[in-house]
């Protein structure tokens, strides 16, 4: 399994989360997922990053903290390989959410992974049944991984 890990960029401000404690965490949540030969692009990001990425595929113009592009749908999905997509995170945003939930910056890193890929294999929180599913399943992700 392949975990292909960019960012932070150098300006983004504030504190760094642990990328090879990330990366470790990001091919354990694949394995719980059964997804042990995929490959994830994981992209560390800041605010301004993310609001433009946002902005232009969502139609909102603001920061988010985490978002998923998945390959396992779409025009080139036969074409992808082993990689499931990308999930990108704010580190700017995961940031201030760790300190508002007292949790630390790679606590919250890892509740943004759980979350993207989670999306990224089709879950989702539009309605209400899907987001106890999807928060079911975050919850497991997180106690299986967490350690």
């Amino acid at each position: 399994m392949t975990v292909r890990l960019s960012g932070p960029p150098r300006r983004a401000v504030g504190p760094r989360p642990d990328r090879r404690l990330l990366a470790r965490r990001a091919r354990a949540v694949l394995r719980e997922l059964g997804h042990a030969r995929a490959e994830l692009s994981l992209l560390l990001v800041d605010d301004a990053t993310i609001a433009a990425l946002n902005q232009r595929d969502r139609g909102q113009p603001a920061p988010t903290d985490v978002l998923s592009y998945s390959l396992l749908e779409g025009p080139h999905a036969e074409c992808r390989g082993a990689l499931l997509g990308d999930v990108v995170i704010s580190i700017e945003s995961a940031a201030r959410q760790a300190r508002r939930g007292r949790r630390t910056l790679d606590d919250e890193c890892l509740r943004l992974l759980i979350h993207g890929v989670l999306h990224l294999l089709g879950h989702d929180h539009e309605r209400d049944e899907e987001a106890r599913r999807m928060r079911a399943e975050e919850r497991r992700l997180w106690r299986r991984v967490h350690a």
